[in-house]
């Protein structure tokens, strides 16, 4: 039985405190609001009981975030897309961001099972003003496993509408493309950390993400593997590839804390599920 589930998502401004209020239907859920850095910073959990995706699933989720509002929100797993038969999977998560308000998108990594067809889609509409950090990290099989991704197709894309378009198509059986030099040269875990504004970001901001970034990545051992660049006036996009998830995760979790400090002069607050 495939699932259809919907999750809506709305972070508000309230008496200088950022409320989320939500709702859902079929497997689906944020828990409770968490405010570790004061009322002004909402940080969520979104958690998906069933933990993965078969053939036909759909996960569908709504955010809004409104003038002045910042939401923070993370899972405590991995979103694990399996074996299809043949019949489609697709997470989707399309967010709006309104005039002067924050998100932090931080899901942990998608899992390519071997022979899944499945599309892993994010879209955040960007008012100017607005500001959104976000990553996207996909783990292809279970090499710790022995399970090879070998057959199947897997798609990720991340769109910033009329500003930014990232769109992956990976097939399990082009052999070509996954082990050579010119492709993903035999990594099976690829990742993207993006800042984004809506509007042109300003040429000092800019110039302190790039030099953050990349005194991070010289001194981890993924330099060889890791690059960043302002890619769009208004996008800033690092990407990294290794063998296995807890290298790029690290090294994503260290740009995003300078990041933080660099472009919004906040401390580094991990959400609390990351510890656990």
């Amino acid at each position: 039985m495939a699932w259809h589930a919907e999750l809506k998502l709305d972070y508000t401004t309230e008496s200088q405190r950022t409320v989320a209020r939500h709702a859902h239907n079929g497997p689906l859920r944020i828990l409770k609001s968490l405010y570790p850095e004061g009322d002004q910073i909402c940080h969520n959990v979104l958690v998906h009981p069933p933990g993965g995706l078969v053939g036909g699933d759909t996960l569908d989720i709504q955010v809004s975030v409104g003038t002045g509002a910042h939401g923070l929100v993370s899972t405590p797993g991995a979103t694990r897309f399996y074996k299809s038969g043949g019949h489609p999977a697709l997470q989707q998560v399309v967010a709006h961001l309104d005039e002067g308000s924050r998100l932090e998108w931080l899901p942990l990594e998608a899992i390519a099972y071997n022979d899944c067809e499945a599309t892993n889609r994010a879209i955040f509409h960007l008012a100017p003003g607005a500001e959104l950090i976000t990553w996207d990290v996909t783990a292809l099989g279970l090499p710790s496993s022995d399970q090879a991704f070998t057959q199947g197709h897997f798609q990720q894309h991340i769109e910033i509408p009329g500003v930014w378009l990232e769109r992956g198509n990976i097939r399990g059986d082009d052999a070509r493309w996954l082990n050579s030099p010119l492709g993903l040269s035999g990594q099976k875990c690829l990742a993207s950390l993006v800042f984004a504004c809506g509007s042109p970001i300003a040429a000092d901001r800019i110039e302190r993400a790039l030099e953050a970034a990349r005194g991070i990545i010289e001194a981890h051992p993924l330099k060889l593997q890791a690059g960043i660049t302002c890619a769009h006036p208004q996008v800033i996009v690092l990407r990294a590839m290794s063998p296995l998830v807890e290298n790029n995760i690290a090294l994503l979790k260290q740009v995003w804390a300078t990041w933080r400090h660099a472009l919004w002069n906040l401390p580094s607050e991990p959400p609390r599920i990351w510890s656990v």
